[in-house]
């Protein structure tokens, strides 16, 4: 099996253990900070463990760092991954217990609908307009007749309905700013699978398994364990998961969406998430060869790397040591900080006894200006990662905590209402998105 497909099975099993089955959605709504006039909303998603009864969507004050009235949106469910439209008009969470995708309406803080059914568990689901639909990839999915699996499924929270479009090993979508294109990635394939939803025939389309290339499907070749993109306009940036992956080596492929050709090709370290800053692209991944923790005093023994591309000139300008592990978060905070996360990595002594020694988990914080790199001393995979803009200030979901970190000295937030720098909510915080734009 490979490295990308053994992830997967893992980053599933992390996002299930000790949740329990609850029921649907209940309206609430709050008065954040009405006074100044400010909305500053944050919206996490809690499981449950052994020591807490229940889960939901959980509504915060990003203002200044309060939970008001820990009512959850949603009494009972339990939410992992979550994914906002580019309006934050909808936040969709996915219930990893029943394989169900849920949505919020951010102005009513209502459910639309009701949860809808997946073909299967997944770790990438996308809301790529202000239309409540919501494209889930599912490399588990088994579609009639068929002896491949793998499908994205298209959930509409509107009317309830679904559809399923087969897509082998679909593990990773991501889509164009009107939703006209979806792109899918599987680590195990040198092909991007390209997608028009709006052209494919309810409630299941197999364009994909029976005569492609046709209008609803096209496989496009020439990667090397394409794992994820970021659309620009009408060009992707395609990152080549290469070598930790079971390919070869990994790179930035430039890609014309019309035309569907790749156009340049960027050598870099290791790439598997990625964050575009005007021409600016920062890549992140664990190279299998190129894994040295150098300059850094560590007991771990791999780290990972960060390559800063130029795009205009189709050159890596800088390189950072990073933790290792799969990195599949990434955020770029006002003040010149990219936080940067992941799963699965090298975990080193214990965040509740800090007095043994070294400390650390799955978050780097680079720092844009001077290329120096801060690892918090904190355990655990990072599911989330959300900037305050109005404030330096980030949400970091890490070990099944909600931490905020000060971005101007890249420590906990110590204030009146998070003593310890951390929210006190029960259950396993499984993501972090904001509702406004602040």
């Amino acid at each position: 099996m490979l490295l990308g497909a053994s992830r997967l099975k893992k980053r599933i099993l992390a996002l299930t253990v000790g949740v329990w089955i609850g029921l649907g959605f209940t309206a609430c709504g709050y008065n954040y900070d009405a006074v100044r006039g400010r909305t500053e909303r944050m919206l996490t998603s809690q499981g449950v463990t052994t020591t807490s009864a229940f889960g939901g969507l959980i509504i915060l004050n990003g203002y200044n760092d309060t939970l008001p009235g820990l009512a959850p949106l949603d009494s009972g469910t339990p939410f992992g991954l979550m994914a906002s439209s580019p309006t934050r008009n909808i936040i969709g969470a996915f219930d990893p217990v029943h394989n169900s995708l849920y949505a919020v309406n951010t102005a009513t803080e209502k459910g639309i609908g009701s949860g809808i059914p997946i073909l299967g568990a997944t770790t990438s689901f996308v809301i790529p307009t202000a239309v409540p639909i919501a494209y889930a990839a599912v490399p588990s999915a088994v579609v009639t007749g068929f002896a491949i699996h793998g499908a994205i499924n298209v959930a509409n929270f509107s009317t309830g309905g679904t559809t399923t479009i087969a897509a082998p090993n679909a593990q990773t979508v991501v889509a164009n700013s009107n939703a006209t294109q979806l792109l899918v990635f599987s680590n195990d394939s040198n092909s991007m699978i390209v997608l028009s939803p709006s052209l494919a025939a309810p409630p299941v389309d197999t364009s994909c398994y029976s005569n492609p290339p046709n209008a609803v499907c096209t496989f496009v070749p020439g990667f090397d364990r394409p794992v994820y993109a970021i659309v620009n306009g009408t060009t992707a940036y395609v990152l080549n998961c290469g070598a930790e992956c079971g390919g070869t080596q990994a790179s930035v492929m430039t890609v014309d969406l019309p035309t569907l050709t790749i156009t340049s090709t960027i050598p870099v370290d290791a790439a598997t998430w990625g964050l575009l800053n005007g021409s600016i692209l920062y890549v992140a991944g664990t190279s299998p060869t190129n894994n040295a923790c150098t300059g850094q005093t560590t007991a771990a023994q791999t780290c990972g790397r960060l390559d800063v591309v130029d795009l205009g000139s189709g050159t890596v300008t800088a390189s950072a040591v990073i933790t290792d592990g799969y990195h599949d978060r990434m955020d770029l905070t006002q003040n010149g900080q990219v936080f940067v996360g992941s799963y699965d990595c090298t975990n080193v002594g214990d965040v509740g006894n800090p007095g043994a020694g070294e400390v650390r988990g799955c978050l780097s914080i680079y720092h844009v200006d001077t290329g120096a790199v801060v690892i918090p001393p904190d355990n655990g995979n990072v599911n989330g990662l959300q900037g305050i803009i109005s404030r330096n200030a980030e949400y970091v979901a890490e070990g099944g905590y909600l931490r905020v970190y000060n971005t101007e000295t890249d420590t906990l937030l110590i204030n009146m209402y998070l003593p310890q720098g951390t929210f006190g909510i029960p259950g396993y915080i499984g993501d972090i998105k904001a509702m406004d734009f602040f």
